[in-house]
């Protein structure tokens, strides 16, 4: 009898020293919640970006990038001049206009064939309001610098909203000015500028230049919903 009763106090002592060795229930460490999935605000373009394969896309057919910049924790080289850029989080460039005419302008030396790769796109979220959209690209190669006689103006996407999401579509196969000076370049470094006014603010997500499906193809209309993109 007094061995039985042995066993079932060191039994007990057992479970008294494991329990111990548990954090009590407040001390424990919370299980995140999942992140809830917003769906953003998306304007409707024949031009998405897909996040799965991490490409843009035309109506679902995808469009080949000579150079892609997706800002995973960088700026990629990018800078900024009357303002300034850092990563975002999670994802992402921050843009922000801090003086009139704010310029955004990419790494030099892009070497890129204008005659292969004549479409620029450039995926954004505005996340400040501004005044005096501009949206104009500029450009520079061997032969010029950056000038007004060798820009271009969106096509689509243009002027979004606080906390809309869009791609500009640039064809540089057809620019506003410059003839076809794009396409018969080797371009060194692209410039984008965003409001003629301080104080605007914009998320880049992604942005490339691509090979050129045609001006029939970018005045499609979209073909179903835009696919949510996660970032």
């Amino acid at each position: 009898m007094k061995s039985i009763l042995n066993i079932a106090g060191a039994a007990a002592i057992a479970l008294t020293l494991a329990a111990c060795d548990q954090p009590a229930p407040w001390a424990r460490a919370a299980t995140a919640p999942e992140p809830a999935k917003v769906a953003q605000n998306l304007r409707l373009q024949a031009v998405s970006w897909n996040d799965e394969a991490q490409r843009f896309e035309i109506n679902g057919a995808p469009l080949k990038s000579g150079r892609l910049w997706t800002f995973d924790g960088s700026t990629e080289g990018f800078v900024a001049t009357g303002g300034e850029v850092l990563p975002a989080s999670p994802l992402g460039m921050d843009l922000r206009n801090a003086a009139g005419d704010s310029m955004l302008r990419s790494p030099k030396g892009l070497a890129l064939d204008g005659s292969r790769y004549s479409l620029v796109l450039v995926r954004m979220t505005r996340t400040r309001a501004g005044a005096a959209w501009d949206g104009s690209i500029f450009y520079s190669t061997a032969n010029h610098g950056e000038a007004g006689d060798y820009q271009a103006k969106p096509r689509d996407g243009a002027d979004p909203a606080v906390n809309e999401t869009v791609v500009l579509v640039y064809d540089m196969a057809n620019l506003r000015a410059g003839g076809d000076d794009w396409t018969s370049s080797l371009i060194d470094q692209i410039r984008l500028d965003t409001d003629d006014e301080a104080g605007g603010g914009f998320v880049v997500h992604q942005i490339a230049v691509t090979e050129n499906p045609g001006a029939t193809a970018l005045a499609m209309a979209p073909v179903g919903p835009t696919t949510i993109a996660q970032r």
